[in-house]
């Protein structure tokens, strides 16, 4: 149940295929017993932030050192609502130790954040604590109802990452209920930042009731403005890293004080699927 791989352009076939050569089933310790829910934690009032702790990415290289459980806490106490955890560790300087610690040091959904190219990976992500965990419709292509599946069996809520209208188009038919959309484009690397809201708006066209996410490219508050009332949440990962005081910058991005809390507006009213 892997997929085909060979056919994944650019950097992000690169990743996909050293990930799945790596992937060697082992014992994993007992998964906890319960985790909060990840897609509840979105479907809060206003714009949820995903606060990202990473180390470096292919794109900007080394980002910066840090204690995952430090960044983690810090993420807490400046309102995040969920938090991705990235566990790649050749591009992005990740392990599932990472996810552990920040599991033990926060009570906040976690998503697994990393290549799944393998149903063991998602066996992982239960076992070490997470809430969620990324599936990329780019890197899965057709088996992304599969691994939606069983990420459902496994009792993981599961963001189905698109950039394009085919893929977008893959993960509504999979029966995604998160769909995450990345301004990146993870074959050239590139951002755009009106892939989310062009896309996103052609999610609710479509019908689409469930919780929308924003990926990739966002540093000013005015930037998170398009989305409101039209996504559920926006996961920011590079500039928060490279800011000194990770509770601060992210206070600065969302006024905790209502700018980006309000309700949404009567063409997108809130969801509960």
């Amino acid at each position: 149940m892997r997929p085909h791989l060979s056919r994944v352009p650019g950097v992000l076939g690169e990743i996909a295929r050293r990930r799945a050569e790596e992937v060697v089933p082992y014992p994993l310790p007992p998964a906890p017993e319960a985790v909060p829910s990840f897609r509840e934690a979105l479907l809060q009032p206003g714009l949820s932030v995903i606060a990202e702790v990473k180390k470096s990415s292919p794109s900007e290289g080394a980002i910066r050192a840090l204690d995952p459980a430090a960044a983690a806490q810090a993420y807490q106490r400046g309102g995040a609502r969920a938090l991705s955890v990235l566990t790649e560790p050749h591009y992005f300087g990740g392990s599932l130790e990472d996810l552990l610690r920040v599991r033990q040091a926060v009570d906040l959904p976690l998503l697994r954040k990393d290549f799944v190219v393998d149903p063991f990976m998602l066996q992982e992500a239960r076992a070490y604590g997470a809430s969620a965990v990324l599936l990329i419709v780019a890197v899965l292509g057709e088996l992304t109802g599969v691994y939606l599946e069983e990420a459902r069996r496994l009792g993981l809520d599961a963001l189905v990452e698109v950039h394009t209208e085919r893929e977008l188009e893959l993960a509504l038919e999979a029966g995604a209920e998160m769909v995450g959309i990345n301004n990146r484009n993870l074959t050239t690397l590139q951002i755009d930042l009106t892939a989310a809201p062009r896309l996103g708006r052609l999610a609710r066209e479509a019908g689409f009731g469930g919780v929308l996410v924003a990926e990739s490219g966002y540093s000013r508050r005015e930037e998170l403005k398009p989305l409101e009332g039209l996504f559920d949440a926006v996961l920011i990962g590079t500039s928060l890293m490279k800011s000194p005081d990770l509770e601060e910058a992210l206070r600065a991005l969302v006024d905790l004080n209502g700018d980006l809390s309000s309700p949404p507006d009567a063409h997108s009213p809130r969801r509960t699927c």
